[in-house]
């Protein structure tokens, strides 16, 4: 046992934002806050956190996290979950650290010995596909998902989605599997349109085909389509997850381990989901730190059944020359083979940080900011 003595957050490039707990016997864990966009406000949040959760225990997990939540009063909601979650991740990654051993153990132990992932091609507007999914076989990948779209119209003309079929054709005929983020971009008459015109050429599955505040336009769409569906980045705990599963209109619950309260939140939603058989495959196109995180709930999750890699992602090129490869000692913690990525077998996350390239970045690193589409009438469109 030991107290909590600092709490630390460093933003990164190219927009992440790593958060790092040392107990009063100088042990330590490193966990991830990442909101994409929003990093500020995340801090604040964490600043806050800090004043009240420094002289805790370092080991109470839940006591903390309950803390956190239920006196809170407003409670839930991206920034507050987030903070939260780079904390608890934290404090989970110090505990098997002091008791060497690897964190998965902690958690009842493995169900597995390598994980299924899936990587990103195409970008915002997506664009060369064929030779992008070529790139992305010969990394090792079978799976890659993309952005189904462009901005589109509340109702605009079929011709806006003729693109988005040939694309998943042309992917698929590579030896890939896929699957098509419509990221919120399309209300309902589109939405509904897009998923019929590819229900023939078989996608892994379709993404937050609608925004996750439309439930039941979910729920009408999960009724008029035999693809999987799979949502839940916008979803920050498992009460916002209560209503999909209770309406059976999802297949596949997306978490983001950094967005939804961290390792002890994302294991009560795993639980929830195998009980309405609905499988786990959390978000990330995040960090090093929450990727390990999400490989250690992976390694002990039954309903576990693909895991996002941000590996070159275009969030991550964009912004030079930081990747998931950074801020880790270790780099073949990431390598991909026939679509699989080994279990982490180290302690606690399972990977070594390099808090000097952490501190060093941090200096100077800008937070990123959000983006966004506006049509051509000049009009706001979801991004």
């Amino acid at each position: 046992m030991g107290k909590i003595k600092t709490i630390e957050y460093f933003r990164v490039l190219p927009r992440w934002l790593f958060v790092k707990i040392t107990d009063e016997h100088d042990n330590y864990g490193w966990g991830e806050a990442t909101l994409e966009g929003h990093s500020q406000a995340v801090e604040g949040c964490l600043d806050a956190m800090i004043q009240r959760f420094v002289g805790y225990e370092a080991d109470n997990i839940e006591y903390l996290w309950q803390t956190a939540h239920r006196h809170s009063f407003y409670r839930g909601g991206p920034v507050l979950m987030s903070a939260l979650a780079g904390i608890d991740i934290a404090l989970w990654d110090l505990l098997s650290r002091r008791l060497g051993l690897p964190l998965h153990v902690l958690l009842g132990g493995a169900v597995r010995n390598k994980i299924k992932v899936y990587s990103w091609i195409g970008g915002d507007r997506p664009r060369d596909v064929e030779a992008a999914a070529k790139e992305r076989y010969a990394q090792g990948f079978r799976a890659i998902k993309m952005n189904a779209t462009e901005d589109v119209d509340w109702l605009d003309s079929p011709k806006a989605l003729e693109t988005s079929v040939e694309r998943c054709r042309i992917v698929k005929a590579v030896g890939l599997d896929v699957g098509l983020d419509f990221h919120g971009r399309l209300h309902k008459p589109m939405a509904k349109r897009l998923a019929k015109a590819l229900e023939p050429h078989h996608p892994l599955f379709i993404e937050e085909p609608l925004l996750s505040e439309h439930s039941e336009g979910i729920k009408q769409l999960s009724q008029l389509t035999t693809i999987p569906i799979a949502l839940g980045e916008r979803l920050y705990s498992r009460w916002d997850v209560k209503r999909f599963l209770h309406d059976t209109s999802v297949d596949m619950l997306q978490p983001d381990i950094s967005h939804c309260g961290g390792i002890s939140e994302i294991r009560r939603i795993a639980s929830m989901a195998e009980a309405y058989d609905v499988a786990l495959a959390p978000h990330c196109p995040l960090g090093p730190i929450a990727l390990a995180a999400c490989m250690q709930v992976a390694m002990c999750t039954p309903n576990f059944t693909i895991q996002e890699m941000g590996l070159t992602i275009h969030y991550n090129t964009e912004a030079g020359a930081y990747d998931i490869k950074n801020y880790i000692k270790d780099q073949s913690v990431w390598d991909v083979k026939e679509g699989y990525v080994e279990g982490l077998k180290g302690v606690g996350l399972g990977i070594e940080v390099d808090e000097e390239e952490v501190r060093h970045v941090a200096r100077t690193a800008n937070a990123w900011a959000p983006k966004g589409f506006v049509g051509p009438d000049g009009s706001i469109r979801e991004w």
